[in-house]
């Protein structure tokens, strides 16, 4: 059985330390990746749909098993971080946020998309 490490101890010490900075980094990771999310959800405008439609569509994606389709879904994502117009449901002008040919939602008011 091992010993309990001594607080008191140098070592114990940096090892509480270690473990705290190692704690806080993990915290931090989690906050960015949580906000660059929600960020993605408002960039693409899937923050119109309810939470239901959204948590909905996300197990669809993850649940899907078809890789022509997630090739698709890939490239469809490649092309707008690049801002390129995809074939099918390209945003308004080719620019990422707006709306698609045919979509009867109204884009993000001006200073809303996300961006700050």
């Amino acid at each position: 059985m091992r010993k309990p490490r001594d607080p008191s101890t140098p070592l114990g010490r940096a090892y509480d330390a270690e473990l705290k900075a190692l704690t806080d980094k993990a915290r931090q990771l989690r906050l960015r990746k949580q906000s660059q999310l929600g960020e993605l959800v408002m960039a693409t405008g899937a923050d119109a749909l309810t939470a239901e439609e959204l948590a909905g569509a996300l197990l669809a994606i993850a649940t899907t098993s078809d890789s022509a389709t997630k090739e698709a879904w890939r490239k469809r994502g490649a092309a707008f971080f690049s801002g390129q117009a995809s074939n099918t449901g390209s945003s308004a002008g080719g620019k990422p946020g707006g709306a698609a040919a045919g979509d009867d939602r109204t884009p993000p008011a001006a200073g809303t998309s996300g961006t700050q």
